[in-house]
């Protein structure tokens, strides 16, 4: 494995690190003022339309998209990197790049699965950064990280589907520039668990389609809304549908392999920042007569940062080297590991800066509280740990276990 940069990442790297120094970080203070000025503050902020401008003009647009006729044309290790750097400001750098979740992960299955007709009518819309788009998949009702229990229902009726369910967690719903959901459901109760599922692109404004709430992350509800939404009688045409029926399942995984490793990289950016913060504070802040810098303990807090956030970004590279070499499934080991040690890595660290920062490191005027936030959430999204844990197990003791003995 080689992690050496190849000179195009170098100078999408530079170009990216430029910007950020240059636009983004400036942006943070008007992007917060904006918002609160709004009158829903799931809308998105003036600001955000000049940094997007600014992106692009840079070639700093759709990094994430491996298929050179949709994106940058980089692989998943090339493409890590940049969404760490991104990481650093994940609430407006991702977006900026038009590299912001639930969109990426869409705009993949789309390419991949969708019809020429969808590609144009939802795909290039997605690709210029005109519309935004969800993924309703998690239900209230079930434990929808065993997604065998998705309950809502997907029934064909001459040329239409109708669609009928209860989603939360449907991320981005809430903003008036969404106008597409792709939303898994029950096509055929009766078959294989892993074949009853599919997916199908339901327009927002469809009749029977109501975004009924959004849900605050930790008290947090800024940003483009994790909504509930109510589907009765959604009619929409069978051509909607994303590859074949029952492919619901081997989609979802499709999409959420890479999109682990984005989601990894860049919470390492969010702690790395948060590393950032922790020592210029340390170097700032006086105590007990010496910096807090010359304290032990805060040498041994910032020491244990370093370390947990470098094996973190180890392992993650590694998950991504194995995808681009071999493809998702022999990575499948390591995506469940990311998943798991890269979230609890970042905690570790931002919890550090909050306690070096004291009073300040859990207000609002540090961004510590936000990604402390933002990084429990990584615990529960994509999957929770738990599931994560018993993935990899599973996978490992299978190497123990001889040729068709049962566990």
């Amino acid at each position: 494995m080689d992690f050496a940069f190849s000179p195009k990442v170098e100078a999408l790297r530079k170009e990216l690190l430029d910007f950020m120094d240059s636009h983004v970080y400036p942006a943070e203070r008007i992007w917060h003022e904006q918002v609160a000025a709004l009158p829903d503050p799931h809308h998105s902020p003036p600001v955000m339309e000049d940094l997007k401008k600014e992106a692009r003009a840079r070639g700093l647009w759709n990094l994430f998209l491996p298929d050179p006729a949709y994106g940058a044309g980089l692989t998943v290790s090339e493409y890590a990197p940049l969404a760490e750097i991104t990481g650093r400001a994940a609430h407006i750098a991702p977006e900026a790049l038009n590299c912001s979740a639930p969109d990426t992960g869409n705009m993949e299955i789309i390419a991949e699965f969708g019809t020429d007709e969808h590609h144009k009518q939802w795909l290039e819309p997605l690709l210029n950064g005109e519309i935004r788009s969800a993924f309703a998949m998690t239900e209230p009702d079930v434990a929808s990280s065993d997604a065998r229990n998705i309950a809502a229902r997907i029934e064909r009726d001459g040329d239409q589907y109708v669609i009928n369910g209860r989603k939360w967690w449907t991320s981005g719903a809430a903003d008036p520039r969404c106008k597409i959901l792709v939303f898994m459901g029950v096509t055929n109760p009766d078959a294989d668990p892993y074949a009853r599922q599919s997916m199908v692109l339901v327009p927002i404004d469809a009749p029977g389609v109501n975004v009924i709430r959004t849900l605050p992350v930790f008290g947090y509800d800024e940003g483009h809304g994790h909504c509930e939404v109510e589907f009765t009688d959604v009619r929409v045409p069978v051509t909607n549908l994303l590859g074949e029926e029952g492919g619901g399942f081997r989609i979802a995984q499709s999409r959420l392999g890479p999109g682990r490793i984005h989601h990894c990289m860049r919470a390492i950016g969010m702690a790395e920042r948060a590393f950032d913060l922790m020592c210029a504070r340390a170097l700032a802040r006086e105590a007990f007569g010496k910096r807090l810098a010359q304290q032990g303990v805060v040498q041994s807090q910032i020491a244990e940062s370093r370390i947990e956030i470098e094996q973190a970004r180890l392992l993650v590279l590694k998950a991504a080297w194995l995808i681009d070499t071999f493809g998702k499934e022999a990575a499948r080991v390591e995506i469940s590991a990311i998943k798991v040690a890269v979230p609890r890595a970042a905690l570790s660290v931002i919890d550090r800066a909050i306690q070096i920062h004291g009073g300040m490191g859990v207000s609002d005027d540090v961004p510590l509280a936000a990604m402390y936030a933002g990084a429990r959430t990584l615990r529960i999204a994509d999957g929770p740990d738990d599931v994560h844990l018993m993935v990899l197990a599973r996978r490992e003791l299978a190497r123990y276990i001889p040729d068709g003995a049962k566990a």
